[in-house]
């Protein structure tokens, strides 16, 4: 009996993928140069700004911005929140897509909408949710204060905006690269005489970590920029509850225009890293895919 092989499927290159969709070379260089005067115009245009106004009064008074006591309060306001905030929605995203991927209940598309309902809020109504609940006025705000829990205009109110903005960010990345694994290994491995954890640490993390790792990029990126919401219940308490985007708000409307500039590039670069660190997960992931990931056996995974 002949052997046939079996070995990756082919792809096509993008020159036959052109001349199958039929598109003169006229056509595909405008589309490309509308989408690249497209991006000049709104991406990178606003970035350099950000950059020629940062420095426009020279690098002294650059640091001297950044370096101002409300400046670093506010660094490192938003770093602890994102430090709280961050962790919070990791456990969630698992917990939520192990849920969502692995079981068949009733009320997991009702589930499933909770997961995305941060995304259809705006993050001011959001914001607005949480004083309404522990605010003054709020359902448990007589309570609160007979207690001595502050929560709106202080810590535990912008780490909570910012934890429900950030919600779906894990679980969403999380949920299809979980149902398109399948639970096949996970069982596997549980008939091997596997533990729970064992389960979870040596066959289901190593099949999920890039999409994990993109999420939490894309996580922490949202929660140290996040404006809306925090803006709402933080109280705008200079150097107690202002976080980096507020500050530079508040720099703004004193018309401090190069100070504010200065600390928006930080968060400028910070988007940067982001993108950067997004591309790399990106293309490992690509390279995973293509099979460079390991193809150890559940046997091997769980093995001492």
């Amino acid at each position: 009996m002949a052997t046939v092989a079996i070995g990756r499927p082919a792809t096509a290159s993008p020159r036959a993928l052109t001349r199958s969709t039929g598109e003169s070379r006229a056509v595909r260089y405008t589309l490309i140069g509308i989408a690249l005067v497209f991006l000049a115009l709104v991406l990178l245009l606003p970035l350099a700004l950000v950059f020629v106004q940062a420095f426009a009064k020279g690098l002294p008074a650059y640091w001297q911005a950044i370096r101002e006591p409300d400046a670093l309060s506010a660094a490192k306001l938003t770093l602890l929140i994102a430090a709280i905030a961050v962790p919070a929605n990791l456990v969630f995203g698992v917990a939520a897509a192990w849920c969502v991927s692995k079981f068949e209940f009733r009320g997991r598309n009702l589930l499933i909408t909770l997961i995305d309902l941060p995304f259809a809020v705006s993050p001011v109504i959001s914001g607005m949710i949480f004083v309404l609940l522990f605010g003054a006025h709020g359902w448990f705000g007589d309570w609160l204060f007979e207690h001595d829990i502050k929560i709106i205009f202080a810590l535990p109110g912008m780490v909570l905006a910012t934890t429900f903005v950030t919600a779906p960010f894990i679980a969403r990345e999380l949920i299809p690269l979980m149902q398109e694994q399948g639970s096949e290994e996970e069982e596997a491995a549980i008939v091997l005489g596997a533990s729970g954890w064992q389960t979870f640490l040596r066959v289901t993390l190593p099949n999920i970590k890039w999409g994990l790792l993109y999420g939490l990029i894309l996580c922490n990126a949202r929660a140290m920029g996040e404006f809306g919401a925090v803006s709402v219940v933080s109280g705008h308490i200079r150097g107690e509850t202002n976080t980096l985007p507020l500050h530079v708000e508040i720099l703004y409307n004193e018309y401090a225009f190069a100070a504010s500039f200065a600390v928006a590039s930080v968060l400028t670069l910070l988007a940067l890293v982001t993108l950067a660190l997004k591309t790399l997960v990106e293309w490992q992931q690509r390279r995973s895919a293509a099979g460079v990931a390991d193809t150890d056996s559940p046997s091997e995974r769980i093995a001492p």
